[in-house]
């Protein structure tokens, strides 16, 4: 069937599609990551009638030491470096527990979580990775910080993760902060915390100091929680502990001081964050001082090894807030949903102090339950009656409290039954805390349904297209129709989410073996070289990075293979900045050869001597022996000045294409341009990509070549294309956790933060692989059109724009389709357990794949390329 015109109604179908996808992303994001409000304003002591005022504090300074990504193991376990630490455990003067820290565990949520005691919004979690971004200031908020600078009892000062500096503006006297993103920094980033320590410690102006350190964080993001640096480290931030607990003997003015030493979160295996694994929620906690000796038991330390990383008691980040106010003498901040730890009650001698204690803070928290529900009527509304059968959780609480009142009351006159007064005191807290915490989450339903139903508005809008546009049998449908289906299914289970890169291995491989049987070579021997040199790459790709979070930190070729040989390694970069350079010069043919050769060299050279010098600094265990003493001789200029010398060096020699595409009309010269600018943006991902991932370039390259000599047709270009960008992107080390993603490229060629340069910059290395299978199949659609054309002259000067048209609508068919699934997904399972640390995390995934890779890359510079190559 021919057409003798091509109607504009599937190109409007088609955008109109691609321009629904945004707007369903943001209003389902409205009603899915709900805004939390909060009571403003600083708590104040209020009367309890029959205790009088509050119980004196036993402390009168604090000093919070945070050792980003403190596991629980790292102080507690056998053979860790925190033996000084230990021993003040031992000696009774420490009291340690482990701190569960709620996902998303990333430094900024679990500060607000820390110093407010509140459920921190999943949106913080993206907040934290703009270093610009003010909108998350706690400055309006009740905090301990804030309580402890209205006492006016003495400076806050601080010095470390300037996270805090973005959350507490102008709340410091004394700061120096220093940035969390350049991870490659292990000893500088703390040195210039621990250098101020000593003459604070001298310092009596102060009541509250702030330390938070982040070299062991870096060294867990390098080389993992066993790496060769962590047990120095452990070591270093153990001798801040024990000049910090010497100072509290040799000062007066340090006899009353609180040394709380903690993690923000933890890291699992592969020493990353993010999500919800039991090394990332367990998160040392350390309660130091002299005082303790009166009140403590015998405390083991060192303890075996637990594989939950849950050691001793297990406290929430949250009752941090509470803790310190009773400890250090002031309200428990308004907003607080924690419970206070009950082990420090021995510090006050008498029950009715105790008691006190306990029930401020059980007051505090009803505020908040009634305010959620309504108001203070709230409590007043509820009936004797209504206690017999309480309509809703909160409700329970409520009577629960009315009857505890009611027995706390008698309590303040017997003496007696004090105790079990507490007990039930505590309970209430702790499952108020529960509720609450959980009832955080209050989402627009209506939002959640519209963004669905325009999103399925997008995939029939698209199929229409689709069908109008193209002449797809069923055949050739058939395996994308079953991708996008069994992908849709896989979205409700969290384990599938998880582990979602095992889909795209298995499905890529499938499909490689199915194309060489559909399209054998014409010889025996052809047939097998295909199939090794295909499906052995594939192979090798799926082993290179261990993801995910089943297996994250299990051997991969990296781990096992790479990093023990870094000789290897840099042969295999070697090799593939080689073939870079060969492909490069071949698409310069038309060049005098001394011209290109120059150019060519010129680039690559510049391309080399920065990864040599940025893998130097970013892990110099790689860079030995003789690759060393390159390394050594272009460690001339800055590393900025170097990423700009090959960004600048790539875009000059991309002049030459683009202007062969604009003034060359010949289909062989805008071929060969085409060509040109997917070399050099070969260079540039390898730019923006780790020295261990450089090589899976070489691997793209040759499943590419077995792509080439198939003659796909531009049905088979598109699933193929569609398999190997997601392939791609989790063979480089990509999940759908936080703790994929990979900063250390995000400042190349840029000295200040800027938003769209780091962004821009961030996303090229985390999706340089799927961007790198856009331009290749641009290629091989060309390519696919030029066969179509040479078959039939007439038909394919009639139908030639259908060729990308048919690309786009399929790959908008996708995306529309699998981003409804993660939407469906999140709706109809917003109560699950895991929905915060799996389906959350994943719907934040799929807008980058929907936004970013589908709009920006496949549509709008897919489009671009092809257009300039067939003009």
């Amino acid at each position: 069937m021919s057409r003798h015109h091509v109607s504009p109604f599937p190109t409007i179908l088609l955008v109109a599609a691609n321009l629904l996808l945004p707007v369903a992303i943001v209003i389902f994001a409205a009603g899915f990551f709900p805004y939390k409000p909060f009571l403003p304003g600083l708590a104040r002591h209020e009367e309890l009638e029959g205790y009088g005022s509050p119980p004196d504090a036993p402390f009168d300074k604090l000093i919070f030491m945070v050792v980003d990504a403190l596991r629980s193991d790292f102080v507690f376990l056998e053979g860790s470096g925190f033996e000084y630490t230990r021993s003040l455990i031992k000696h009774g003067v420490a009291i340690p527990f482990t701190a569960h820290a709620t996902s998303p565990t990333i430094t900024m949520p679990r500060i607000k979580a820390m110093t407010t005691g509140t459920t921190p919004s999943f949106l913080d979690a993206i907040l934290s990775f703009d270093e610009a971004d003010t909108s998350s200031t706690l400055a309006s908020q009740d905090t301990w910080l804030a309580q402890m600078k209205a006492k006016d009892t003495g400076k806050l000062v601080m010095y470390g993760d300037d996270t805090w500096l973005k959350l507490f503006p102008a709340t410091f006297d004394r700061a120096d902060g220093t940035t969390s993103f350049f991870v490659s920094d292990f000893t500088e980033v703390d040195n210039n915390v621990t250098r101020h320590i000593a003459d604070e410690l001298r310092n009596d102006d102060w009541n509250t100091m702030v330390l938070h350190y982040l070299g062991l964080d870096h060294i867990g993001h390098k080389t993992g929680p066993r790496g060769p640096n962590m047990i120095p480290k452990q070591h270093e931030m153990d001798a801040i502990v024990r000049q910090i607990y010497a100072a509290m003997g040799d000062y007066e003015h340090m006899r009353s001081t609180l040394l709380v030493l903690c993690g923000d979160h933890g890291m699992n295996d592969a020493g990353n964050h993010g999500a919800s694994s039991p090394g990332e929620t367990s998160a040392a906690l350390v309660f130091v001082s002299p005082k303790f000796k009166a009140i403590s038991s015998n405390t083991e330390a060192p303890v075996k090894f637990n594989e939950d990383f849950q050691y001793y008691r297990t406290v929430e980040q949250s009752d941090l807030a509470p803790t310190l106010a009773a400890l250090l003498g002031f309200p428990v901040p308004m907003n607080s949903l924690g419970s206070f730890i009950v082990d420090f009650l021995p510090l006050w001698p008498e029950s009715r102090d105790k008691l006190q204690i306990l029930i401020r803070n059980a007051r505090q928290i009803l505020a908040i339950v009634t305010a959620t529900l309504g108001g203070s009527s709230v409590e007043s509304q509820v009936s004797e009656q209504d206690c017999l059968q309480p309509g809703s959780p909160a409700a329970e609480l409520v009577c629960e409290w009315r009857m505890i009142s009611e027995v706390t009351e008698e309590a303040a006159t017997e003496s007696s039954q004090y105790q079990d007064r507490i007990l039930q005191i505590s309970g209430w807290l702790s499952k108020a805390q529960e509720l609450m915490s959980g009832m955080a989450s209050n989402y627009d339903i209506d939002k959640l349904i519209l963004g669905g139903l325009i999103t399925f508005a997008a995939i029939f809008a698209t199929i229409i297209a689709t069908a109008v546009s193209t002449k797809l049998t069923i055949r050739s449908f058939g395996p994308f129709a079953l991708i996008t289906i069994l992908y849709g299914v896989m979205m409700f289970a969290s384990s599938y989410v998880e582990e979602e890169q095992h889909f795209w291995y298995w499905s890529t491989t499938a499909w490689l073996f199915y194309l060489v049987v559909k399209k054998p070579p014409k010889n025996a021997r052809n047939f097998y070289i295909t199939v090794l040199l295909g499906l052995g790459t594939m192979r090798l790709t799926r082993g290179w990075n261990q993801t995910g979070q089943k297996f994250a930190g299990e051997p991969d070729i990296v781990t096992e293979l790479l990093l023990p040989n870094p000789t290897l390694l840099w042969v295999l970069v070697w090799s593939t900045y080689s073939l870079a350079s060969r492909e490069l010069l071949k698409s310069l043919d038309e060049i005098p050869n001394v011209i290109s050769g120059s150019v060519v060299v010129g680039v690559v050279t510049a391309a080399v001597s920065f990864k040599l010098t940025f893998t130097k600094h970013d892990a110099p265990e790689l860079v030995v022996g003789y690759v060393r003493l390159f390394a050594d001789f272009f460690d001339g200029a800055s590393l900025v000045t170097q990423a700009q010398a090959v960004f600048g060096g790539i875009g000059l020699v991309a002049i030459y294409p683009l202007y062969s595409l604009f003034f060359q009309p010949t289909k062989s010269s805008k071929l060969r341009a085409m060509r040109t600018l997917h070399h050099l943006y070969t260079l540039f991902a390898l730019t923006q990509s780790r020295a261990t991932n450089a090589p899976l370039f070489l691997l793209f390259h040759g499943i590419y070549i077995v792509l080439d000599k198939m003659n796909l047709d531009p049905m088979e270009v598109t699933v193929s294309s569609l398999l190997l960008q997601f392939t791609s992107f989790f063979a480089m080390g990509g999940s759908n956790a936080f703790t994929g993603i990979d900063l250390s490229s995000a400042y190349n060629g840029i000295s200040n933060f800027n938003i769209i340069a780091v962004g821009v910059l961030t996303f090229v290395s985390n999706w340089s692989g799927p961007i790198w299978w856009v331009s290749a199949s641009n290629l091989l659609l060309l390519s696919a059109e030029e066969r179509r054309a040479a078959r039939d002259d007439s038909k394919g000067s009639e139908e030639r724009g259908s060729v990308f048209a048919q690309h786009a609508s399929l790959l908008t068919l996708y995306a529309a389709a699998s981003l409804g699934s993660v939407m469906a997904a999140c709706t109809a399972l917003r109560t699950h357990l895991f929905i915060w640390t799996v389906f959350s995390p994943k719907y934040l995934y799929s807008v980058a794949w929907s936004l970013g890779q589908h709009l920006v890359v496949n549509v709008g510079l897919g489009g671009l390329l092809y257009w300039l190559g067939r003009r």
